[in-house]
Formats: C-alpha cells, sequence, structure tokens
C-alpha cells in the first residue's frame, strides 16, 4: 500500500542520514519486528534495552511510510472524547487510557533524552475548541468529565480565544500535549538500536510467514528466511493485509506547511489546536516557524485517487485556516496526503490475534498513533513472556 503522496515535509527538513543493506541470506534471531517506524523503533528500543537479540525489517526506507506523514501532535485526548469512550468501554478503561495518553508524553521526552535525539520536542498546550453554538453542551460534557476524574484543563470563553487569535466560540484548555519531528526520532532511535546490535534491513518485503513448531519462518520476496521465536507487526496500516480480523477503518487525510514565518504568532507560542468538527481540523507549528494543518479526511478507497483529491483539500484547508487564524498570513509550502485508520473506540490493538502464535501486534490507530505505540511499547515484553498486563486485556483483539 502506498501510505502517503510523495512530498511530505519532514524526509526533507530532516535528510535522510541514515542508510541501510537489503537482506541477502537467510538469517535467524530471537526476535524480528516488521515495520520501521516510529512504532517499530519504539518496540525496538524497548527490546534492545532488555538485552534481546532483534532484527528489524522494512519493505521501503525506514521511517518513510506513514511515519513520513504524521503531523506529530502528542495528546493524550483521543479521537473518543472521555465522556462517550466512557459509555463505549466502561469509566476503568476509557480514564486509563487518557491516563496511560498523558504519560506516555513523558516517557517519550525520557527517550529522547536518553538517546540524545534532536527532534524539535517541545511541551505545549492543547486546545480543543469549537466553532458552533451547538458543539458547546458536548464540549461542556467533556469539560465536566475531565475535571471528574483528575485531569487539570481549564475552560476558555470567545475572548479568551480572541486574544490568541482564534476565531472560535469556547474551548478546553488541557496543560499537557508536545509536538516533535516524527521522522528525526525514528531514525535517531533506530540509529541508537544498530548501535547497541540490532540489524536493520531495510528493502525487504515478508511475503509470508510459517509457523514451524516453536519457530517462526519469515520469507523474503527475494527468496531469504529469517527464523524467529517471536514476530512483532509494527506495520501500521499496511497490517490490514495480514490480519483476518477487521479492526480499523482506513481513512485519507490532508495536511498543508506554511512557509517559515519570520515571527511566530502569539497563538502558536505555546499551543496546538484541533476542533469538535467531525473530521476535525488540527494545527501545530513547527521549530523553523512554519505551521502545519490536517484534516479533511474522507474514507479511503485507493492512492490515486486520494492523491487527485490533494489540490482540492489544499484549497479547503486554506479556507478554513483563514477563518479560525484571520491575521496571519499563511502561504502553502508543502502539501501531502496520508492514509490512517480509525477503530470503533479510537483505541489501538496490542498482543496477539492468535493466542497459539508468537506474533505481536503493535498497531497504534488514529490521532494518537505515536502515544500509543509508547503505551504498546511498555506492555510488549508482557506479550512475549505471556503475562497478564491491564494494557493488554484494554486493547486486545476480538474485544
Amino acid at each position: 500500500m502506498k501510505l502517503r503522496s510523495s512530498e511530505t515535509f519532514w524526509p526533507l527538513k530532516s535528510a535522510m542520514k541514515y542508510s541501510y543493506p537489503s537482506i541477502d541470506a537467510d538469517l535467524s534471531t530471537e526476535i524480528l519486528i516488521i515495520g520501521g517506524g516510529i512504532t517499530g523503533a519504539l518496540i525496538a528500543y524497548k527490546l534492545i534495552s532488555e538485552g534481546k537479540k532483534v532484527i528489524l525489517v522494512d519493505r521501503r526506507d525506514v521511517a518513510n511510510g506513514s511515519t513520513a506523514a504524521s503531523t506529530a501532535l502528542l495528546q493524550y485526548e483521543i479521537d473518543v472524547s472521555l465522556h462517550e469512550l466512557i459509555k463505549i468501554r466502561g469509566t476503568e478503561c476509557a480514564v486509563d487510557s487518557y491516563t496511560n495518553g498523558k504519560k506516555a508524553i513523558f516517557d517519550l521526552r525520557t527517550i529522547i533524552d536518553t538517546i540524545k535525539s534532536e527532534c524539535q520536542f517541545e511541551f505545549k498546550k492543547s486546545i480543543y475548541y469549537c466553532s458552533l453554538k451547538k458543539d458547546i453542551p458536548f464540549l461542556k460534557n467533556e469539560f465536566k468529565c475531565r475535571k471528574e476524574h483528575g485531569f487539570d484543563v481549564n475552560w476558555l470563553e470567545r475572548w479568551d480565544l480572541e486574544k490568541m487569535g482564534l476565531n472560535a466560540i469556547a474551548a478546553i484548555e488541557s496543560k499537557t500535549a508536545a509536538v516533535m519531528d516524527p521522522y528525526k526520532l525514528a531514525n535517531d532511535l533506530l540509529h541508537y538500536c544498530k548501535k547497541k546490535g540490532m540489524q536493520i534491513f531495510d528493502r525487504t518485503n515478508i511475503t509470508s510467514i510459517q509457523n514451524q513448531k516453536s519457530k517462526l519462518i519469515a520469507h523474503t520476496e527475494n527468496k531469504f528466511t529469517i527464523t524467529a521465536e517471536h514476530i512483532i507487526h509494527c506495520s501500521g496500516y499496511e497490517s490490514t493485509e495480514t490480519l483476518t480480523e477487521k479492526v480499523v477503518d482506513l481513512k485519507s487525510t490532508f495536511v498543508i506547511a506554511s512557509e517559515n514565518l519570520e515571527v511566530l504568532p502569539t497563538a502558536f507560542k505555546n499551543a496546538i489546536f484541533w476542533d469538535t468538527s467531525s473530521p476535525y481540523l488540527y494545527f501545530r507549528v513547527t521549530s523553523d516557524n512554519r505551521i502545519i494543518m490536517g484534516g479533511s479526511d474522507e474514507d479511503f478507497k485507493d492512492t490515486k485517487k486520494r492523491d487527485k483529491l490533494l489540490p482540492k483539500k489544499e484549497q479547503y484547508l486554506l479556507r478554513h485556516f483563514k477563518k479560525k487564524f484571520p491575521n496571519i498570513n499563511f502561504k502553502i509550502d508543502y502539501s501531502w496526503a496520508g492514509t490512517f485508520g480509525e477503530t470503533k473506540d479510537g483505541l489501538p490493538y496490542f498482543g496477539k490475534p492468535d493466542p497459539s502464535k508468537n506474533e505481536h501486534y503493535v498497531l497504534g490507530f488514529g490521532g494518537n498513533g505515536i502515544t500509543f505505540s509508547v503505551i504498546g511499547m511498555n506492555s510488549i515484553m508482557d506479550s512475549i513472556n505471556n503475562k497478564k498486563n491491564q494494557d493488554l486485556e484494554y486493547y486486545r483483539f476480538g474485544r
């Protein structure tokens, strides 16, 4: 699957610093990771830290699938509001999922500091706003719910938002969010893991996996094999090619990035923004003073149709930006389209779909893919060791 259109911002900004060979011999390892994006990189970091022997493969250049198209808004809020998620999954699962997301942002910062990545991680506030009066009751219910469950949030009125330069009616301000360069972090993590002994092969496509006694044998497109005790699929939306259970509805999403601004607007100095519309719009700033805006999602049909929509979507996003931030002169410098997915409850999928096979999945679908991947990283060892884990129960297959 072609996960994105060709010109995204991050690979151009952080030109490829590291490269890896394709596989040219049969190999064996304790653990094979399939997928070299941010999820695979985080899982690799955890396993290498645990002293495991690991091989990681990717069918394209590492970090050049969904990771390169990510806008990397790091939030504990997920695509389903807390008060709605409580109705779907119960209070314990819903509140823990939001709490896990908050912890994941700080865990990620610790990892970044440990490997000394220059991925421009910055803490921000998250502004969840509404533009229509009909959405105010929904937003107030969400604010009340988060307050009741101990989340540090403030209620903002129209005049508070006007001071920021945002044209909206009301908003919830959350204290904990962040932004970063996901492409840079994924590459830095993989380089760190390689120095610690992990083997990495890109341009290596796994075509089939054979379950043989206590081993798994992965066959590559070039007729080589990798024998492993465990295989961990970190292949994101391409996991639909290997899973029998339907767990995600694929969507197309669209993004524009501005020219870099001489002076960063007040609104974007300390905050990221997203709204209550469906599909929602979202906004962030980069370290070189560009504004990135995304949204206008549609059901995914195929990559050619998705990419043909890009000129139309550019203008749609630009119009909506000017409505929300009328005092900012947004000139489009980059635009791209990507594929992502939504689950029925907005939550990820972790663990083994088939308990009899040592094939594990870490699938952080939705707008919180990176924070979900950190949560998955924290539970992967229990999945490998067949230990009980609350997150593996919350985010199990067949739920």
